[in-house]
Parts: structure tokens; C-alpha cells; sequence
């Protein structure tokens, strides 16, 4: 089959894009509201983009009328904190992903504790596998949804999400998921390795 993106309707577009490309890392952004408060939100239009410097990029449609809270926080404060998502906050994520009321605090209502981030004015959650601290490097806007490129600050990682050298993710531990579509998700209960063949067994001049 063949689809003409010039042509199709929006939510056609989101159901290719979204059921073909994953799974998709899942971000649970933290900012705070204009009140102090918390506002939190999952985001699976989510990825890093580059180490040096260390970006990471979001993508936030905006509702019908408004802008929605966590891109207007980043906006008004150029600062967000992102939680990588596993099975332990998969509750929470959840839960910050409903269409509560303006201001309503998504962490206390999903019953989570939290602490201060180090470098940037946003809470992140305690005992969260992996948590990066951000500060926006730039923001690209379209009118239905904003592109924010963060640059990572500080990153918290649970020590046994680590291997023993502190180098390297321990598999056992750190178990993220992802989107797949709809209601479908997945992690890595599964893991293995590829091994790329020697340049010489496949090309010579």
C-alpha cells in the first residue's frame, strides 16, 4: 500500500507514524506551574539527538484552544527534568498522562515522593531509575506542536541501574518501556547482541 502524506488527514498520519516507528522511549517530563506546583507528563515523541553537546528533543502538540501546561512551563522557564519510564512508574505515568484541570499536581495525585533537582527549578521523582535535569537550548514551534530541544544539565542514576564499574546500564536492573501503539507497550525482557562483521569479509576494493 501507498500513502500520500501531502493528502492525508492528520489522525491518519499519527496512526502510520505512530504503529510503525517504535517502540518509542517514553519520557515522563517534570516542570513546575506558574502556582509552584508540580506538572507532569509522559511523552513518547521523545529521543536523544546528539552527546556532544548532550541533547535531548521532545515533540508537544498543543489542544485545540491552548497550548498544553508542560510546554508552556518549558516555555516560561526553560527548565525540565525527564524520567525514563519503567515498570516501577508506569503507574505514575499514567496517571500524569490524564486530562486533569489546570494546576492539579499529576505527582501528589499519583502518589509519589519527590526532591528538588540539583541545577534546574523542577522536582524529579525519588528512587526513578534515570532522571535527566534539562535546560532548553531551543524551542521549534509549527501550530500544532512545538519541537523543544533540551540540553542535558546533570543526570541521576539509580546505582543499581549501573554495572559494577559504574560505567555501563546493568540489563537486570534498568528496564525501561516504550510505546509501541494504542495501549501497547513493551520492555527489554528480551536482550541481545549484533555483532557487525569484519569490514574485509564483506567489502574489498
Amino acid at each position: 500500500m501507498q500513502f500520500d502524506f501531502t493528502t492525508l488527514a492528520p489522525r491518519d498520519r499519527y496512526r502510520l507514524l505512530t504503529n510503525f516507528v517504535g517502540p518509542r522511549p517514553i519520557a515522563l517530563v517534570t516542570t513546575r506551574n506558574t502556582d509552584g506546583s508540580n506538572n507532569a507528563a509522559p511523552m513518547s515523541f521523545f529521543n536523544v539527538m546528539s552527546s556532544d553537546p548532550p541533547l535531548l528533543v521532545l515533540g508537544i502538540a498543543s489542544k485545540p484552544d491552548q497550548e498544553k501546561d508542560t510546554a508552556a512551563n518549558i516555555r516560561r522557564t526553560g527548565q525540565f527534568a525527564i524520567h525514563m519510564v519503567d515498570m516501577a512508574l508506569s503507574d505514575a505515568m499514567l496517571i500524569a498522562g490524564l486530562a486533569v484541570p489546570m494546576g492539579v499536581d499529576e505527582l501528589s495525585l499519583a502518589g509519589v515522593e519527590t526532591e528538588p533537582c540539583e541545577t534546574i527549578d523542577a522536582d524529579r521523582i525519588t528512587g526513578a531509575s534515570c532522571v535527566f535535569e534539562c535546560r532548553t537550548e531551543r524551542l521549534l514551534d509549527w501550530p500544532n506542536r512545538v519541537l523543544v530541544i533540551g540540553e542535558v544539565s546533570h543526570m541521576h542514576v539509580r546505582r543499581d541501574c549501573l554495572d559494577a564499574e559504574g560505567r555501563y546500564v546493568n540489563p537486570e536492573t534498568y528496564r525501561p518501556i516504550a510505546r509501541l501503539h494504542g495501549d501497547s507497550y513493551i520492555n527489554s525482557d528480551r536482550q541481545f547482541d549484533l555483532i557487525a562483521p569484519e569490514l574485509g569479509d564483506v567489502w574489498t576494493e
